[in-house]
């Protein structure tokens, strides 16, 4: 399973193809929950940290706008942990627009700078188009390595291989 991120970073049906593909979405709502939910945070109209404005600065100069720093404090940690990208080029602000320009520049510009394999397919404006799109994001997730197997499978991939050497 790898960890894919996507782009716009709030898009549900690039999240919903990615799960449906057996691997992990990297996506600002997982983000934001996290936020929401620690215990960390003492008023949740804020939902800000100390940490959090420093930790933007790991990924934009103290010049850039602050809404860019919040963004990427949030966006910089997904990136991270990144195996593979999906991004969409073009897609209108209901597609999972994240609300600023800058912010969209710079997270595409770290995403590919990663050296991660990266799809970047065009936002379908016809029906035969968006079957395109599905079958490109589909081919692009089915070529991504399955990752390491987990331990109860392993224990059952050694088990026949036991078996040969005592007959």
């Amino acid at each position: 399973m790898a960890k894919v991120f996507i782009y716009p970073i709030n898009s549900l049906i690039l999240a919903d193809l990615v799960e449906r593909f057996g691997h992990e979405p990297l996506t600002m709502m997982s983000q934001i929950r996290e936020k929401v939910t620690s215990l960390s945070l003492d008023s949740p109209p804020l939902n800000i940290t100390p940490e959090d404005p420093k930790l933007g600065l790991k990924y934009a100069a103290i010049e850039v706008p602050a809404g860019v720093r919040g963004r990427m404090s949030l966006i910089g940690p997904l990136i991270e942990q990144t195996e593979a990208a999906i991004i969409v080029e073009n897609p209108p602000t209901d597609f999972g627009c994240v609300g600023c320009d800058r912010t969209n520049e710079l997270t595409k510009y770290l995403v590919r700078s990663k050296g991660v394999p990266v799809l970047e397919v065009k936002y379908p404006e016809s029906d035969e188009e968006a079957r395109d799109f599905v079958n490109k994001i589909a081919a692009f997730l089915e070529s991504l390595p399955e990752g390491k197997p987990e331990k109860g499978e392993q224990a059952k991939e050694e088990k026949p291989v036991e078996e040969e050497g005592k007959k």
